[in-house]
């Protein structure tokens, strides 16, 4: 009677593995995630393309060289998290049921979005991005007219489609002189100041002595100590009172009906 080898069963793990039972060495199976896109260098430009982590690259020859990329406005999205590492758009994983022509018996199944890895021309930053998108958001591109044109759009409802991922590249295409040059030619048409370029920006301190003149007085030791804190406090001030005096709140009036008067 001849030995039967019971074949197990193999599952894709995260790391390299090489099963040997007896004289027979069976297949190995390896998985690998791409965490994070090899993005090329930018030329001309010490500022690196981001990660998809969030964090900016330092350069090869820099030191103390640290950037900070504005929070994203709606945050991570808490379903279907894989679209935070690319330009999903608003696709989802849709769910259904298959059912059969005869017996009408239902099944689970669903439907991923169609999501391709590709390579991407910006004409501000000179280069190819990677990064993963879906096939509905490269008709989007080709119909603005690019990358650039898509990142750059100014609807609220096209930034909550650019998602995490395309917030950071919206951040580190601004970065660019020729987008910079757009929006002061912007300004410039819509009757404001032009913005220097060697003019720096206020320091926290500034900030807060602006906010002392202005009759807000912070509580000893709740100062905040960072301009994100700062403005995270500037915005819940700004509620309050809205909210306090009903500011851009109208009373719809229109064929309100009068109240009768009472009978004496």
């Amino acid at each position: 009677m001849s030995s039967f080898l019971a074949r197990p069963c193999l599952r894709a793990t995260t790391t390299t593995t090489t099963t040997t039972l007896g004289q027979q060495q069976l297949r190995t199976l390896t998985t690998t995630t791409p965490l994070t896109y090899h993005q090329p260098r930018v030329p001309s430009s010490s500022i690196p393309i981001p990660n998809v982590s969030g964090r900016v690259p330092l350069p090869d020859s820099g030191e103390g060289f640290k950037i900070e990329i504005p929070s994203y406005p709606y945050g991570p999205r808490r379903i279907y998290h894989q679209s935070n590492t690319g330009l999903y758009g608003s696709a989802l994983i849709r769910f259904g049921n298959n059912v059969s022509k005869r017996n009408e018996i239902k099944t689970r199944r669903k439907w991923r979005p169609n999501v391709q890895q590709k390579r991407l021309w910006s004409k501000s930053l000179g280069v190819f991005v990677r990064t993963r998108v879906t096939t509905r958001v490269l008709r989007t591109i080709d119909k603005v007219g690019g990358l650039d044109e898509y990142l750059l759009g100014h609807k609220a409802a096209r930034v909550k489609e650019l998602g995490p991922w395309g917030w950071m590249l919206r951040w580190r295409i601004m970065q660019t002189p020729e987008v910079r040059e757009r929006f002061a030619k912007e300004r410039e048409a819509l009757g404001l100041p032009r913005v220097r370029e060697g003019e720096e920006e206020k320091s926290l301190e500034e900030q807060l002595r602006e906010f002392q003149l202005a009759g807000i007085q912070f509580e000893e030791g709740k100062a905040p100590k960072s301009k994100g804190q700062l403005k995270e406090e500037a915005d819940r001030l700004i509620k309050s009172e809205t909210e306090e005096f009903g500011l851009g709140q109208e009373e719809d009036l229109f064929m309100k009906e009068e109240p009768k008067p009472k009978m004496a």
